[in-house]
């Protein structure tokens, strides 16, 4: 009888000292959460977060599969825990991304660098942006790290999230003996990368081949042409080149400047025009039987 009396005191003083721990971590503002759906892990230790959610063109989302060329935002909101002069917070934030060899492919500096004078916003809203682009690639993992911290004090917040990276299901890529990197459109006017396959009449948009290899070499120099052609959904050709890259018909293209980056550009003026276009851009080989094609729909507005 006694020993069952000695256990259930026991059991109570567990639970008492429990809640006391709990109410020491929540003071102290210490917390280790983890998302099971993106795997996003977060950890306080003097900053507190009432929520850290992942976004994509001011949608929440709750994945980590994102496509080349996405805008991911990690969002800190209401974030508590710093010390305050004069009621001005001053965070720090950086961001740095490990591939799956453990080596760091991008680092950023402090992103908040320019608020010398503090943040006086309450609740207080961080937010970290992320283009999905070079120097990550498609078809591989990575691993996105951030840390805040305090500039006036020890608070620290971190944030780990794994991610992959996928190409863009709207190209349409055909390859014979030759390889690549990344392809993808690219608008000159907006400065990123076309996702949507939308664009505007007299916008400039790349097609931009990245990381070539497969094509015959010789001295330093590949032998290249570059096709390309538009036809909207009326059979109506809009374009049509048979070799954008002519003119290297002699002299050839420097070798690593051809395997860096290849791409064609293509304005359509505004006229009648059935959507959608398809453009189509092939690299070829004319010293061997390599070639790329890669294959798109763009809708123009």
């Amino acid at each position: 009888m006694s020993i069952i009396k000695h256990t259930i005191m026991n059991t109570k003083t567990f639970m008492t000292l429990l809640a006391f721990l709990a109410i020491i971590s929540c003071d102290s503002r210490q917390s280790v959460k983890k998302d099971l759906i993106t795997g996003l892990n977060t950890r306080g230790d003097g900053l507190s977060c009432k929520k850290v959610y992942l976004s994509v063109d001011d949608e929440q989302i709750s994945r980590n599969t994102f496509v080349y060329g996405e805008h991911l935002y990690l969002n800190f909101d209401n974030v508590e825990g710093f010390n305050k002069i004069d009621g001005n917070v001053f965070p720090g934030m950086q961001l740095w991304i490990i591939n799956e060899s453990g080596d760091t492919v991008m680092q950023t500096g402090d992103m908040y660098a320019n608020y010398a004078d503090g943040i006086d916003i309450s609740p207080l809203l961080l937010k970290a942006n992320l283009p999905v682009t070079r120097p990550v690639h498609s078809n591989k993992e990575y691993t996105l790290f951030i840390k805040i911290w305090d500039k006036e004090g020890d608070g620290t917040f971190t944030v780990e999230l794994p991610f992959s990276v996928t190409e863009n299901e709207k190209i349409n890529i055909e390859t014979n003996n030759a390889t690549y990197d990344e392809i993808y459109l690219f608008s000159k006017e907006n400065n990123e990368v076309i996702i949507d396959g939308e664009a505007g009449f007299d916008e400039t948009v790349h097609i931009i081949f990245e990381g070539l290899s497969g094509f015959y070499e010789e001295n330093g120099k590949v032998f290249a042409g570059l096709k390309l052609l538009a036809t909207d959904s009326a059979q109506n050709v809009i374009l049509s080149y048979d070799d954008l890259l002519e003119s290297y018909e002699e002299t050839g293209i420097n070798t690593d400047d051809f395997n860096t980056r290849i791409n064609a550009s293509i304005t359509f003026t505004e006229g009648e025009v059935t959507n959608p276009v398809l453009c189509e851009a092939t690299i070829f080989d004319k010293k061997s039987d390599a070639s790329i094609k890669a294959t798109t729909e763009l809708f123009l507005e």
